[in-house]
């Protein structure tokens, strides 16, 4: 029975990380730290962003969630920070794989799902490089969830495609 609940709690904690992601993404990456996420919309030819810092902030506590969780016993400390640590390893794959393209992997999907979620995420690049740019014109700030309107634009795709 606790491998289900420490299951539980690294699936919950995964799930709550979207969240949280979300938050972060529009009301401080987009507010007071956008001095640090700026350079992700701006087109460029860099391997490296400021923005990448940005991954600090979700390493530090899940290292220290599971380093503390080990210290006590392996506790649900331990399974909070496993399940941050496997939605930074999904942020990394699809954020920086599938739309990116930082990471050649995923590039050549056909999972609605996944295509789903390049889509939204192209959305809120979709003004990058104007002259009129504004952050507040910005939309779709999840990662792993965007509005079914991009689920649809994915089938639609892959209609065409005759896939």
């Amino acid at each position: 029975m606790i491998y289900l609940w420490n299951a539980l709690i690294i699936i919950v904690s995964f799930i709550l990380m979207e969240a949280v992601a979300w938050t972060m993404h529009r009301f401080i990456m987009h507010g007071f730290l956008w001095k640090l996420h700026r350079d992700h919309h701006i087109p460029h030819k860099n391997k490296f962003e400021k923005n990448d810092f940005f991954a600090l902030i979700f390493v530090i506590p899940s290292w220290m969630l599971i380093m503390f969780g080990i210290r006590h016993g392996c506790d649900y400390k331990m399974y909070v920070g496993i399940g941050i640590t496997l939605y930074g390893v999904c942020y990394a794959l699809i954020h920086d794989g599938l739309i990116h393209k930082r990471i050649n992997l995923l590039a050549k999907t056909k999972s609605p799902h996944l295509l789903a979620l390049k889509y939204g995420h192209l959305a809120h690049h979709q003004n990058d490089g104007k002259p009129d740019y504004k952050k507040e014109d910005d939309v779709c700030y999840g990662m792993l969830l965007v509005p079914f309107k991009y689920y649809l634009i994915a089938k639609k795709k892959k209609k065409i495609r005759g896939e």
